[in-house]
């Protein structure tokens, strides 16, 4: 017993010190970007995480992936695609820092399919939004907030505590000032925020532990039926959101038609429903999606 304590204290000693150090290096890449300025950090970084991106996430899930998905795409060139997800994945990850930048400016983000939200502000209706890590996927409860739809967003914390405080400071600041951890205590929150006439968002691209095995690009993968299952007891709406950035770092936001709960039998056809809408921008978006998730574990 005593040895598995041991061991289990050196992992976890082992462990926070590399996370401390990972934390130093990114701060200190925050800090060199916001020297820099926006514009050329993005070059920079996304020529970094090009180079050194592959060195940290593992080959053979990307790879894997963009296996699974070629089986239901045509004519893919799979290495653009990794390619192109480096690059924007350097992209947002040096935007965190101009996150402030971001909500000032009104020139860098377009919004398509206004007319489906309309409601929500003029009306005091609610919905749940739902998206997947695509471009730079923080823009779209930003954007949300920004048209007074009050809101409160569901996040997963980031597992370094040196680097975790920090990140969450800067949504709440700038993205969402209610933010949602993961998980069951999270959900108590969300229904809470329900109760209080907000709408929720969350990404539903993630492998879950506790979701359901449902189809996604042709192979069953866990899936989160938490949108559905509050879509279903509180007779809420969802809106697909769709984001895409530009060539020349803008980023087109669509609010894509609103999913009603009450043409679904349950929330299994609830959420097959979802994951064939995030199919889909999967196809329109597959340069900028995030292919390092480990979906079909």
């Amino acid at each position: 017993m005593k040895k598995v304590l041991s061991k289990q204290l050196r992992n976890y000693m082992i462990k926070t010190i590399n996370y401390f150090f990972q934390a130093i290096i990114i701060y200190i890449f925050f800090f060199i970007g916001r020297i820099l300025g926006i514009k050329i950090s993005r070059k920079i970084f996304s020529w970094l995480f090009l180079k050194i991106g592959p060195l940290f996430k593992s080959k053979k899930i990307i790879n894997k992936n963009i296996k699974i998905y070629s089986q239901v795409a045509t004519r893919i060139d799979e290495e653009k695609i990794i390619h192109s997800m480096w690059k924007n994945y350097g992209k947002t990850f040096i935007e965190y820092i101009f996150l402030d930048y971001l909500k000032k400016s009104n020139s860098n983000i377009f919004i398509e399919g206004e007319e489906n939200i309309s409601d929500l502000i003029n009306k005091n209706k609610q919905v749940i939004f739902v998206s997947g890590h695509f471009a730079n996927f923080e823009l779209m409860s930003m954007q949300i907030t920004k048209k007074g739809i009050p809101l409160a967003t569901i996040y997963r914390p980031l597992n370094n505590i040196f680097l975790n405080p920090f990140m969450e400071y800067l949504r709440k600041k700038y993205v969402c000032k209610n933010q949602i951890k993961k998980g069951i205590n999270g959900v108590r929150e969300a229904i809470e925020f329900i109760k209080n006439k907000h709408c929720i968002a969350l990404m539903i691209d993630q492998r879950v532990s506790e979701g359901e095995q449902i189809d996604f690009l042709g192979k069953l993968a866990l899936t989160t039926t938490l949108p559905a299952q509050l879509s279903l007891k509180y007779d809420l709406g969802i809106i697909p959101v769709f984001i895409k950035r530009t060539e020349d770092d803008k980023f087109k936001i669509e609010f894509q038609k609103e999913i009603s709960p009450k043409i679904f039998n349950d929330k299994i056809e609830i959420t097959k429903e979802l994951n064939k809408v995030l199919g889909k921008m999967v196809s329109k978006n597959s340069e900028q999606w995030i292919w390092t998730h480990n979906r079909w574990k």
